[in-house]
């Protein structure tokens, strides 16, 4: 058993669990639809999330390249996967008793969100150079501005209230990330 395959292995488990916890979140909303009331903008923020799971997924298989793992490199791998599992757990709470509905709860929540997304973006920097720096030069200089924009977007969003932004924020995430899917991520 190779270094990468034993290190996959747990990987696998937590990106396990956050679309569990994703997927297990949407069908409670079809099973009980009146229970809580939706919001779009919620439901939008669990579309990108998943959408951003199938992505990490995709690369991760690079990590392969990586020809001796450090304690430090696993570590650093663990943690970015755990990020999106509590992304995905924050996305779905156990509890909604305390809130009238989606709504309120993602704005009582936006700034540990927000939080845990732009680490997101600033992991997904580290585990681009630990797949190799002929990688990072590979994804080319919009790679850098969009992580950099993302996270500046994130921090805005951590101390806007605006519902406007907050709708066309998540819009915009999806829809570049969707562009940049369909460029960057034909064949690996």
């Amino acid at each position: 058993m190779d270094q990468f395959f034993h290190i996959r292995m747990l990987m696998s488990i937590i990106v396990s669990l956050s679309v569990a916890t994703l997927l297990k979140g949407v069908a409670k909303l079809i099973e009980h639809p009146t229970k809580v009331r939706l919001y779009w903008v919620h439901l939008a923020w669990v579309g990108f999330i998943f959408l951003s799971l199938l992505d990490f997924w995709w690369w991760e298989i690079l990590l392969k390249k990586v020809s001796a793992w450090s304690f430090g490199s696993y570590v650093f791998i663990i943690c970015f996967v755990v990020v999106y599992y509590i992304i995905c757990s924050l996305l779905f709470p156990d509890d909604m008793k305390e809130y009238d509905g989606y709504k309120g709860y993602f704005y009582s929540r936006k700034a540990w969100f927000f939080s845990f997304l732009g680490v997101s973006f600033l992991f997904d920097v580290c585990d681009t150079l630990l797949k190799g720096v002929d990688h990072y030069h590979a994804l080319g200089t919009e790679y850098i501005i969009r992580i950099a924009i993302h996270v500046l977007l994130c921090l805005l969003a951590i101390r806007s209230r605006n519902e406007r932004f907050h709708a066309a924020l998540v819009i915009f995430f999806i829809l570049y990330n969707l562009f940049w899917v369909i460029r960057k991520y034909q064949v690996l």
